[in-house]
């Protein structure tokens, strides 16, 4: 499966415009079978989402069903969402049939207010697409190796984020980490830029399930890269090295 992360810069709380820019990028694109976008893609991370969180069948949901019609190929990232009230940082998984796979933030982050804003997810969430099964996570539940851990449900974890740059290492550390200790693809798509919470690098990743990087984009570039991911080799890995067959037990809601 080919993959295709693509690292932007966002326009704070102006969904139309960075449509307008997503849409231009990816018309560039070779093909692929996944594009994986940045958190609140449409938004910039926003504590106000009462100005601009979309209902779910908004403008960001029904862009990414039309891109992914139109290009064979699923379309995901996180949007801010309204629903019954309250607000929702959710990961949307659009297949290219339209079908749509959503799953909320479970970890907020406190330390910007989130908790105050956002309401939290409360199950995990895995989606199979072209033969591979994939976790979504957004932005801080990357910090949680619990809520992460591979139970064998999956094959690939895709995290988006929106990670400020004087926190860039611990980013690359941990999507890393993840990729080792779950023996599996780890795919982080994050944002460049500026906005009031600060300064973003990127530093958005293919991830092998040794802690290698396949590929990588550079810091402070609007740019793509794409990786074929293996999981012939990955699941031969985890056949002969088993360590996941020796995981302390932990009991996952959702």
């Amino acid at each position: 499966m080919k993959i295709t992360v693509l690292q932007t810069d966002i326009v704070r709380a102006e969904p139309k415009e960075n449509i307008s820019r997503l849409s231009k990028a990816i018309a560039a694109l070779p093909e692929t079978d996944l594009i994986l976008l940045p958190e609140m893609f449409t938004t910039g991370f926003v504590m106000e989402p009462q100005w601009c969180a979309e209902e779910e069948n908004g403008i960001g949901p029904e862009w990414m069903a039309a891109t992914a019609k139109a290009r064979n190929c699923a379309v995901a990232g996180s949007i801010a969402i309204r629903r019954n009230g309250q607000f929702f940082n959710r990961f949307h998984f659009v297949k290219p049939d339209g079908s749509i796979t959503v799953c909320d933030k479970h970890h907020l982050f406190t330390y910007s207010g989130e908790d105050q804003r956002f309401t939290a997810g409360d199950r995990r969430v895995t989606v199979e697409f072209r033969g591979v099964r994939f976790l979504l996570l957004v932005c801080y539940d990357l910090r949680f190796p619990v809520w992460s851990r591979n139970t064998g449900d999956y094959d690939a974890i895709l995290y988006v984020a929106s990670w400020p740059e004087p926190r860039t290492y611990v980013w690359r550390t941990l999507l890393r980490a993840r990729a080792i200790e779950n023996q599996c693809w780890v795919i982080g798509a994050n944002r460049v830029g500026d906005d009031e919470g600060g300064h973003y690098v990127g530093a958005s990743a293919v991830i092998d399930h040794l802690g290698h990087t396949v590929a990588e984009c550079r810091d402070d570039a609007e740019e793509s890269v794409s990786a074929n991911i293996d999981m012939q080799t990955v699941r031969a890995f985890r056949e002969k090295f088993p360590a996941w067959k020796d995981a302390d037990e932990f009991v996952i809601k959702g």
